[in-house]
């Protein structure tokens, strides 16, 4: 009897110790509430995808000294059937046709139509040289200068004719007061972007030869504040760079002019330029970098590039007359920021006028090179190359090799007309 007591209460305690185990009573399916859908989130937008950047656009711009054909050069170019200017400064070509954008200094006009060349005191180049300019690598050169009116309006409106048959770009003269008013674009394709380069130009005066009443806007002289102001509104119509080609002071010093000087600050000052190339000193000066400049980077200033081909020696000036520099920029757009000048190189030339009139680069004749007819002994050649090195200052490297190009060529955009 107690066995079977036992066994029953053993039953009894298991049972209630199994019912936790097989959870609490169910609910009769009535009584289950029907949860509600699940409420679909909001789907996360896309991101905005990161505008992949461009990498940094680079050229070069190479600004050079007077072109200046005295009557010697221009016998020296005669063919029999017309002029040919090309030899005589094909050995300096590798440095034009290597930058991206190569501006001249074109000192004289050419002769009007049916009129003769001449040089020395009136000059009239021949007309081939505007062409034979753009055969050498030239983009465009700076007109406005002390000569531009010796040959008269005939001779200035000769000359901007031809530049544009060349596909040249010019400044600092002009045919009308819109041509005036408009700098001189360039535009080059890099690394995606478009780049615009407006130039500007000016000269102290046209040695004395009246600018025609009815043509006040002939030549551009020098004024401080209209070329602040044509900076400005050539970077609101787009530019990138500002370069600016100056024809002033004195001559024959390679200590610039304070009237250089001055002007030069307030156009750094300004804000609104670049880069500034000067003319008409006919020696070699210094290139600097001056506070200020846009987005105060600094501007960069080569005061005389002094001359390119011309019959000036020791024999008929200063020794320095021989001489001329080219200044190389090297501009760096990155995407979606400013265009700036990171630097400029300068390479020496010189002239042997004795030897065919040729343009010969100096570092090359330093080295050691002696091309037939060079006829400039070596201390010339020494005498000539340290006159160049004492001059140029601490600011600019020499180059001593050509540049090679960075994209397809620069586009010369028609000036207003």
């Amino acid at each position: 009897m107690l066995l079977l007591l036992a066994a029953v209460v053993a039953v009894v305690v298991v049972a209630a110790l199994w019912r936790p185990w097989q959870g609490a009573p169910t609910a009769a399916p009535e009584d289950v509430p029907t949860p509600a859908p699940p409420t679909p989130a909001e789907p996360s937008p896309d991101p905005s995808p990161t505008p992949e950047r461009l990498p940094d656009a680079r050229f070069t711009i190479v600004g050079g000294g007077d072109v200046l054909p005295h009557a010697t050069v221009i016998r020296t170019a005669a063919t029999g059937d017309g002029y040919d200017f090309v030899p005589l400064m094909e050995a300096t070509a590798a440095y034009t046709r290597g930058a991206d954008l190569a501006l001249c200094n074109l000192e004289v006009p050419v002769a009007p139509a049916g009129t003769a060349p001449t040089g020395y005191p009136m000059f009239g180049a021949p007309e081939e040289l505007p062409a034979d300019l753009a055969r050498l690598g030239w983009d465009g050169c700076s007109t406005g200068t002390n000569h531009t009116l010796d040959r008269g309006m005939d001779g200035l409106v000769r000359t901007l004719d031809l530049m544009d048959e060349a596909g040249l770009g010019h400044v600092g003269s002009a045919r009308s007061q819109d041509e005036a008013d408009s700098a001189q674009w360039y535009e080059l394709e890099r690394e995606g972007q478009t780049i615009r380069v407006a130039q500007l130009g000016a000269t102290y005066g046209t040695n004395g030869i009246p600018v025609p009443a009815d043509s006040p806007w002939a030549v551009e002289l020098i004024d401080a504040d209209r070329l602040v102001r044509m900076a400005g509104e050539a970077r609101e119509a787009g530019a990138d760079l500002v370069v600016a080609s100056v024809h002033c002071c004195s001559e024959y010093s390679g200590t610039p002019h304070p009237d250089q000087v001055a002007l030069a600050e307030t156009l750094a000052e300004s804000g609104q330029v670049d880069l500034v190339l000067g003319h008409h000193a006919h020696v070699p000066q210094p290139i600097e970098k001056l506070p200020g400049g846009p987005h105060g980077a600094g501007m960069w200033v080569a005061y005389g590039l002094g001359n390119f081909i011309s019959n000036q020696d020791e024999l008929c000036c200063v020794p320095q007359t021989a001489t001329g520099l080219l200044a190389l920029a090297h501009v760096v757009k990155p995407d979606g920021e400013p265009a700036r000048v990171e630097s400029v190189e300068w390479t020496a030339v010189t002239v042997d006028r004795v030897g065919g009139q040729r343009l010969h680069v100096l570092a090359d004749h330093a080295a050691g090179a002696r091309p037939d007819g060079l006829t400039l002994s070596d201390a010339q050649i020494t005498s000539r190359y340290e006159q160049v090195r004492d001059v140029v200052g601490a600011d600019a490297a020499e180059r001593t090799t050509p540049p090679e190009p960075t994209g397809p060529p620069a586009r010369v955009l028609p000036r207003s007309g």
